[in-house]
């Protein structure tokens, strides 16, 4: 028997869910880990976060436009770093980057292991760009655990200021967990030990 939601439960739409179904369809396929997860992270730019932020005054600043990005940043512990897999709208050269377990709030992931959503990101002067063509205004991230291991973390980001919410965040994880399982399903760990 299942606890039935609380207010506090997830909001998951019928796009979500719809896309969610498809991503799990595409990894019972059988194609690799690494074209599996850019799937998700594909999905997570485009049908999280709201659409309509960078019409709000504010939300971007002068010279900047909405854009989105994600990826997974697989953790490497002996050699306490995170290395970018699976990403989509990073530039081609960020492509298997590799940061230090301590930079910045993925570094805070590491280390506490647990979600993070900085709605808008100019209220966290620590915040730190790793994106190198532009510095995201709103950003979500998710750990990845596998077998009761930390295993990652999966970061989406968007240019516009408060374009994430709690429940964007929460769906967010959702997307995290099925990754989780995707990557051991598919032997992720074989592919993160060439990284």
């Amino acid at each position: 028997m299942t606890d039935k939601p609380s207010s506090k439960s997830p909001q998951i739409n019928s796009v979500q869910l719809y896309q969610l179904n498809q991503l799990m369809i595409l990894a019972q396929s059988g194609g690799n880990v690494e074209t599996v997860l850019k799937a998700f992270s594909l999905a997570a730019t485009r049908i999280l976060g709201d659409s309509s932020a960078a019409q709000i005054p504010g939300n971007l600043k002068e010279g900047e436009s909405q854009f989105s990005i994600a990826g997974f940043f697989l953790h490497i512990p002996q050699k306490q770093e995170s290395c970018l897999f699976a990403e989509q709208g990073f530039p081609k050269e960020q492509h298997r980057l590799s940061i230090p377990d301590n930079i910045g709030h993925p570094g805070w992931v590491v280390k506490n292991k647990k979600s993070l959503l900085l709605s808008n990101t100019d209220e966290h002067p620590d915040f730190k760009q790793i994106l190198k063509t532009a510095r995201m205004g709103s950003a979500m991230y998710s750990p990845m655990f596998c077998r009761g291991n930390f295993i990652g973390q999966f970061i989406t980001a968007s240019q516009a200021r408060n374009t994430y919410t709690i429940k964007d965040h929460k769906v967010h994880e959702i997307f995290t967990n099925c990754a989780s399982i995707v990557f051991a399903a598919l032997d992720g760990a074989s592919t993160a030990k060439l990284l």
